[in-house]
């Protein structure tokens, strides 16, 4: 397994990352961000990337509506996937993360129907590109965050992968471990954030260690499931910005460092 970060998509977040001793970073180009302005930033990343020898681990677009409202694919939508698989492949990521929204109007069946669609085109595109996709289990904006949708989708599209953030299964009162040991095995990228629920209410998602995660059994889990992919922390809290978010996030890699036996 390797350690990274979510960073911004620059050449200092790099430098910075090769500072913190972190082997990749991860670029989030979310839904309230420009494909274009990114994809015209690919050669000075990838320049950044080999000086400071810190690799692009995932490359991700949350939020976004990809099916319409009568089922069918937003084209708009699929050409920004495709430029960023493209933009992922040139950086030598070898993961492009993406979700799917729920249409309201259609029924589960049919939005399982348009999500194989859009995944489909993903999948047939990644494969001339070298890059690998994964649904995110983020609720943001998208369906697929549970073992029924994960037993439809990815049952039915064996190659699709699974981007895992133990918090997002937390905050919706699914069981993690479970989760873990059901789907490990499609998993092609992890985050790690912390996260504190008290009284059923989330309070907090303090730098992981810091947390109620059992991150001891999530690695053993890992393990159990040969997973050697990336861990990409994701400094997630207000709290914890500016100095003590810096103290935050050498911790986070200090303790997982730990728990990756180094």
């Amino acid at each position: 397994m390797k350690l990274g970060i979510i960073a911004s998509p620059n050449s200092e977040s790099i430098e910075h990352a090769a500072g913190l001793g972190l082997e990749f970073v991860e670029f989030c180009i979310n839904v309230d961000k420009d494909v274009q302005e990114f994809t015209g930033k690919v050669k000075e990343l990838k320049a950044a990337s080999a000086r400071f020898g810190v690799a692009v681990g995932s490359i991700g677009r949350w939020g976004t509506d990809r099916i319409a409202k009568d089922g069918s694919v937003v084209e708009e939508e699929l050409q920004a996937s495709y430029a960023l698989i493209d933009a992922s492949s040139e950086l030598g990521c070898p993961v492009f993360v993406c979700g799917c929204n729920y249409v309201e109007e259609l029924s589960y069946y049919e939005n399982v129907k348009s999500a194989l669609s859009y995944f489909s085109k993903l999948l047939e595109y990644g494969k001339t590109k070298g890059v690998r996709i994964a649904t995110y289990n983020c609720h943001w904006n998208s369906f697929i965050v549970d073992d029924m949708a994960w037993k439809l989708i990815h049952g039915h599209l064996p190659e699709l992968g699974i981007k895992y953030d133990p918090s997002h299964a937390r905050y919706a009162g699914q069981n993690y471990l479970q989760e873990m040991r059901d789907w490990g095995s499609r998993f092609l990228h992890v985050h790690i954030k912390g996260s504190v629920i008290i009284d059923g209410t989330r309070f907090d998602d303090p730098p992981a260690g810091l947390d109620q995660t059992d991150w001891g059994t999530f690695m053993a889990i890992l393990y159990g499931v040969g997973y050697n992919g990336g861990l990409s922390i994701e400094p997630h809290s207000d709290t914890w910005s500016g100095e003590l978010g810096d103290r935050g996030v050498k911790y986070t890699v200090d303790y997982m460092n730990q728990l990756m036996l180094r």
